[in-house]
């Protein structure tokens, strides 16, 4: 898996960090009070909103398309723009105080910077979201900072296009000056995945909780598959001892 590997792209929401939970229970929330209809379970919610935000990954910002889509689906008396600042608003608390990362992703971390190995994150998450990980989140700064360990911090701003269209890893190997075939993403999402094979860039599965829905789908079209972040620690000390 890492033979001949100079670069690790991670995906974050889902691959690093346990919070796709959050944004389900926010839009939840936000349905249970200002709409007219019942919400989706939380596992649900989070299908709903990746296929929205897929088929609408080329609109200027996809999320509020989803705010939009919402807004309609579910009957909410506020329009899309107050429901996408409320989403944020209410989402922010949780960013700061309950995001961590994954059991033993910080460990990883640490063993493939120890090997030389450039890192990068390339995330469909907002850029503020990603500083208030950095800056905020005293979780992830103690265990492994990411200003430390990570040479490149894309989020949504950084892509002209989302996921699962290519354009953030291929703008990330040619910032880093790698080729594809020197690159491995670790992703949680089936559009993820498509977005890195689509680059032509080996990847691994990360199993998420919340990708249930697209388990089968993921494990099929990824180079490599795991469990946690301990099985790939001991593939990496095997293949780079």
């Amino acid at each position: 898996m890492f033979v001949g590997k100079k670069a690790i792209i991670f995906d974050m929401d889902g691959t690093l960090i346990d919070s796709v939970g959050v944004w389900n229970t926010v839009d939840v929330q936000i349905i249970n009070q200002f709409g007219s209809k019942k919400a989706p379970s939380e596992k649900e919610m989070g299908h709903e909103r990746d296929q929205v935000t897929a088929a609408n990954r080329s609109d200027p910002n996809p999320y509020m398309t989803y705010c939009e889509h919402l807004r309609v689906k579910y009957g909410c008396h506020i329009d899309a723009a107050s429901i996408h600042s409320i989403r944020y608003e209410w989402a922010k608390n949780y960013l700061i105080h309950s995001i961590d990362y994954k059991p033993g992703a910080e460990q990883f971390i640490k063993a493939l910077k120890q090997r030389g190995l450039i890192l990068a994150i390339a995330s469909a998450t907002k850029k503020a979201n990603l500083e208030i990980y950095r800056d905020l989140n005293e979780n992830l700064k103690l265990k492994a900072p990411l200003e430390v360990y990570f040479s490149l911090i894309y989020g949504r701003e950084d892509a002209l296009r989302m996921k699962p269209d290519p354009y953030i890893y291929q703008r990330v190997i040619k910032e880093l000056k790698v080729k594809p075939e020197e690159t491995l993403v670790f992703e949680d999402s089936l559009i993820g995945i498509q977005a890195a094979r689509a680059a032509g860039i080996e990847t691994v599965a990360i199993y998420d909780q919340y990708a249930d829905h697209e388990h089968e789908a993921i494990k099929a079209l990824a180079d490599h598959y795991i469990e946690n972040y301990g099985q790939a620690l001991k593939t990496l000390q095997k293949d780079w001892p």
